[in-house]
């Protein structure tokens, strides 16, 4: 479920600093709630990132667990 959330900030955040750097508007979700700026964005994308490797990591640590568990019995 972390991987999954941090996708969808990691979208925002590079839909979010892209479109107000490069464009005149902003893009996203988050726009149409909050004004902030690029720097947020880009933290947004950081920790969506920080997200989705963390839930990855703990879905590889449960099935690395299971597997030697069942060697184990």
């Amino acid at each position: 479920m972390r991987g999954i959330i941090g996708f969808i900030f990691m979208i925002q955040g590079a839909l979010g600093f892209v479109s107000q750097t490069f464009f005149d508007r902003t893009w996203g979700l988050l726009a149409h709630w909050f004004d902030l700026p690029s720097v947020a964005y880009l933290g947004l994308f950081a920790a969506g990132a920080a997200l989705a490797v963390w839930g990855d990591m703990d879905r590889k640590r449960r099935k690395r667990g299971q597997s030697a568990g069942s060697e184990a019995a």
